[in-house]
């Protein structure tokens, strides 16, 4: 979504920002069941927390190794301020 301060229209995603990242894949069993069944797969990423990362909400793809990841939520990691895991989910042949 684009929004031009009237109104919010589809648009490409642009780039708001770069941050190191820990990323997670949740489960290897889960990877393989998701992969047979054309289901999603879920990561997580665990950032510093910054005016930036506290910002993230579902609007927000994240771009891994070529990959894109649609953000599912967000929660405080390590007490306030400290970090920010971030849950998303992909298709198994766009992650690989």
């Amino acid at each position: 979504m684009i929004d031009d301060g009237v109104s919010s229209v589809l648009g490409p995603m642009s780039e708001v920002g770069r941050r190191w990242a820990k990323k997670t894949d949740v489960g290897d069993a889960e990877r393989v069941r998701a992969s047979a069944q054309g289901q999603e797969l879920t990561t997580r990423f665990l950032v510093r927390s910054d005016s930036l990362t506290r910002e993230i909400d579902a609007k927000y793809e994240i771009v891994c190794e070529g990959a894109r990841y649609r953000v599912t939520g967000t929660k405080e990691y390590g007490g306030r301020r400290v970090g920010i895991e971030i849950s998303t989910s992909t298709q198994p042949d766009a992650a690989s």
